[in-house]
């Protein structure tokens, strides 16, 4: 019996599976999370002193990644920032290795963020559904990329307000890929191409007329990126539920922030979390949700 015919009569390996790797690829998303902003700043830095003809080393640096000359994904390794005690194997397994340190730095006693557990189980709950719904394909594994980039996008632009194009655009073309080469996937080429061009389109034209109404910008580039790659990976027929998902669970999350924690409605929201979310939604449960909807407007 191969692993294939193991999967595919045994659903609940999978899942076990997929959930075991998703709290893996979990810890990875809190280096991702953390340190694409911090990188894209100091290449950013880096351009503006060689466009201006500054020495960089005159410029004002902040946070503890600016004592590490090489910055990246996998240098330095992870490490305390009160400390910088190395963080050892046994220190980095998911979510066990905070209930054994109880939440806090081996060497120094120095509180870690609670924050860091919650992805990674997030992570393993996200990836476990993806292989509940669609099963052990090729297809899946594609899936499963696209929610955890998912998950990386929302954490950063809830930080940052930020949706970096070195995810956005590989990962919009990436989709276009999968929905071409993959003989299971659900999208034919032609509909993925539509949707990343109405993805796109969509939320410009909106940007432009609120832009031209008012004076001011409603959202960002990198909000119409990530929905022409949603659109990429699932095609034009979801995007309007997408849009009106988000929305709405936007204007809630929004008035909820003005009125019960008193935020300064001056003070931008990122809009990228909520189209995550509901790409995520529509990807698991959209023809669900439009046979609803239809329904509804029928009767």
């Amino acid at each position: 019996m191969t692993v294939l015919e193991l999967l595919q009569n045994n659903p609940s390996y999978l899942i076990i599976f997929c959930t075991i790797l998703g709290l893996l690829v979990g810890s990875f998303l809190n280096v991702v999370i953390y340190r694409i902003p911090v990188m894209l700043q100091r290449e950013w830095r880096q351009q503006c002193c060689e466009f201006l003809e500054l020495d960089e080393s005159t410029v004002s640096k902040e946070g503890t990644a600016e004592t590490h000359k090489v910055f990246n994904l996998a240098k330095p390794e992870s490490h305390c920032p009160k400390c910088n005690a190395p963080v050892r194997a046994w220190q980095n397994i998911p979510i066990i290795s905070y209930l054994l340190l109880r939440g806090r730095c081996s060497t120094c006693n120095t509180s870690i963020s609670i924050r860091y557990p919650i992805i990674e189980g997030l992570t393993g709950l996200l990836s476990a559904l993806v292989a509940w719904q669609f099963g052990p394909t090729w297809l899946t594994l594609a899936l499963l990329v696209l929610t955890w980039c998912l998950i990386s996008l929302t954490m950063i632009d809830f930080d940052h307000q930020l949706l970096p194009d070195n995810i956005t655009i590989p990962l919009l073309w990436l989709g276009l890929v999968v929905n071409t080469l993959l003989p299971d996937a659900a999208v034919n080429p032609r509909d993925a191409v539509l949707g990343a061009v109405i993805g796109y389109l969509s939320l410009w034209s909106v940007y432009w007329v609120f832009k031209i109404l008012t004076g001011k910008e409603g959202m960002g580039y990198g909000d119409f990126k990530l929905l022409a790659a949603l659109g990429a990976w699932m095609g034009w027929q979801p995007i309007l539920l997408i849009i009106i998902l988000s929305s709405l669970v936007g204007a809630v999350v929004g008035i909820v922030m003005l009125v019960a924690l008193g935020r300064d409605r001056n003070v931008p929201i990122p809009f990228g979390p909520y189209l995550a979310g509901a790409g995520y939604i529509a990807l698991l449960w959209g023809d669900s949700l439009m046979s609803v909807y239809l329904s509804a407007l029928v009767n």
